[in-house]
């Protein structure tokens, strides 16, 4: 079988390479660098390695996703022919796209793929930074964008830093999270006799001399003193609502520039949804989770439907740490769909949030706006009157009433839209009424052996039963909910006597099962 081993070339100088990785390079048939521009090669070439590298690719391909997939392709081709020892700088398993393609790449290909340990840089970047990656470290390539701008929440480095004008990319975008000139590290060419780990303001980033493919970024995270002033108001210039966020030095500087508003003070590093998106992203990448990557939204579905309905039943139970874990689940839920329509280039999560945000805004004029209101009931008005305006593509009363819901909340639902218009009973004598008419109607059609019709006259007194429940303002799922958790409650009691008799069920008559659940029914009561 075809066979690849993959081995990392360390930080920098020969004195990291393993023993193993050494006696590969030197014993191989066939050794391929991704790249020959690093320290250690030179070393390889005293030791006479025989060696190609695919610098080639970098110049013929047109972005550094088709140098990657390039690469992969080249090895593996050449893997077909004889066993390749691949080698990357730094860690095959910190920051190398090319081995995370490679494991895909090789399965399909019918290549064995081994992976052998290596020293990264980020081993001597603990130390020259002083920092334990146990207490959380994102690491990223500076050319992802998305990360970039949550510099600040959480520990940051930042790799790949090859050019100056990337650098200089890369500190227009840091500008965007953070002050000017807040303190970052710039790391080059550690382990070796320049190494420099310094700290430099953030705007003189793209000013460092010798910026190259050995250069990185640590971006310390905020401190906690310097989080959390949120402020809510109407800038002076402009009479849209607006949301500024600031660190604490910020807002102490411009507090008087401000226009009279409402501050809000609360800790920005209270909730850090990333991890979690993050976590989600690497599931779906190449060489994540199996399953996980072969889910699509309508896949997973049913499970959006079942974490919801955990959580509910979490709050019945008034649980409050089933509550904290079930809403952690349907979170999750919400950051997969939002990972599987940001793969397919339709929105992302950050897109959810600032929907939902601008939305509650939006709907709160009462809040954030000159519109003021007596009661709740206002609210609710007005609230309807936005969401219309919003929906204009709903033309009728029942347009937005989601067929999956389950059927008795939607008939609720429905109900309640058509009741907003005018269309309902007046009097809840009359909806009684109803009800005793489907009962009558189902009972007709049950003496008349006619199945198809008495479902629907089944049907017809749920709906009425549930109509009623509206009028006398009782949620009917809640009701059933209630029914079904004591029915099972109470049939549990039933089955814990039957099993303590050590008989079995046909031992017992109806009328002895009924006094169990009497029993049942006063120790509840009780």
């Amino acid at each position: 079988m075809a066979r690849i081993i993959v081995v990392g070339l360390g930080p920098g100088a020969a004195g990291h390479l393993s023993l193993e990785t050494m006696g590969l390079l030197k014993n191989s048939p066939q050794v391929i660098l991704r790249t020959a521009v690093h320290p250690t090669v030179s070393e390889l070439e005293k030791e006479q390695v025989a060696f190609t590298s695919c610098d080639d690719l970098y110049e013929t391909s047109a972005s550094f996703e088709d140098v990657y997939n390039s690469v992969v392709a080249r090895v593996i081709d050449a893997a077909k022919k004889n066993d390749v020892v691949y080698a990357v700088p730094g860690s095959p398993l910190v920051a190398e796209k090319t081995v995370v393609l490679m494991r895909d790449a090789a399965k399909e290909a019918g290549v064995e793929l081994i992976i052998k340990p290596a020293m990264s840089f980020l081993d001597l970047a603990y130390v020259d930074l002083g920092i334990d990656p146990i207490s959380g470290l994102r690491i990223i390539d500076a050319q992802d964008e998305m990360a970039v701008v949550e510099a600040g929440s959480y520990p940051l480095m930042i790799t790949q830093v090859y050019s100056r004008i990337l650098a200089g990319d890369l500190k227009i975008m840091l500008m965007e999270a953070l002050p000017d000139d807040y303190e970052i590290y710039f790391l080059r060419n550690l382990g070796l006799p320049d190494a420099e780990c310094r700290p430099i303001p953030l705007f003189e980033l793209d000013h460092q001399e010798n910026i190259d493919h050995l250069t990185s970024v640590y971006i310390p995270p905020i401190p906690e003193s310097s989080k959390g002033v949120i402020f809510f108001g109407e800038d002076e210039e402009d009479e849209d609502d607006e949301v500024e966020v600031m660190t604490g030095d910020q807002f102490e500087e411009d507090f008087d520039d401000l226009a009279e508003g409402e501050e809000y003070t609360d800790s920005l590093a209270d909730v850090e949804i990333q991890p979690l998106v993050d976590v989600m992203r690497i599931l779906r990448e190449p060489g994540g989770c199996p399953w996980d990557r072969e889910q699509d939204h309508k896949s997973i579905r049913s499970n959006f439907v079942e974490e919801v309905y955990e959580f509910l039943e979490a709050v019945d139970n008034d649980d409050a740490e089933g509550m904290c874990e079930e809403l952690g689940d349907v979170l999750m839920q919400v950051v997969f769909h939002a990972r599987m329509a940001e793969e397919a280039g339709k929105f992302d999560m950050q897109d959810v949030i600032d929907g939902v945000v601008d939305k509650l805004i939006r709907r709160h004029p009462h809040v954030f706006g000159d519109t003021s209101v007596k009661d709740s009931a206002e609210v609710l008005v007005n609230w309807d009157a936005i969401k219309k305006e919003e929906k204009q593509e709903r033309k009728h009363v029942l347009d937005g009433v989601a067929q999956g819901l389950p059927a008795l909340l939607r008939a609720y639902t429905l109900q309640r839209k058509a009741a907003k218009v005018g269309f309902d009973w007046d009097n809840v004598d009359d909806v009684w009424s109803k009800v005793e008419e489907e009962l009558g109607e189902l009972k007709d059609a049950l003496n008349a052996a006619d199945k198809e019709n008495a479902e629907k006259e089944l049907g017809d007194l749920l709906f009425a039963i549930t109509n009623y429940a509206r009028h006398k303002g009782f949620e009917p799922e809640v009701a059933l909910t209630g029914t079904n958790d004591r029915f099972a409650s109470r049939f549990a009691y039933v089955e814990e006597q039957v099993v303590s008799s050590k008989k079995d069920w046909k031992d017992f008559t109806l009328a002895e099962l009924d006094q169990f659940w009497d029993e049942a029914k006063l120790k509840e009561k009780n």
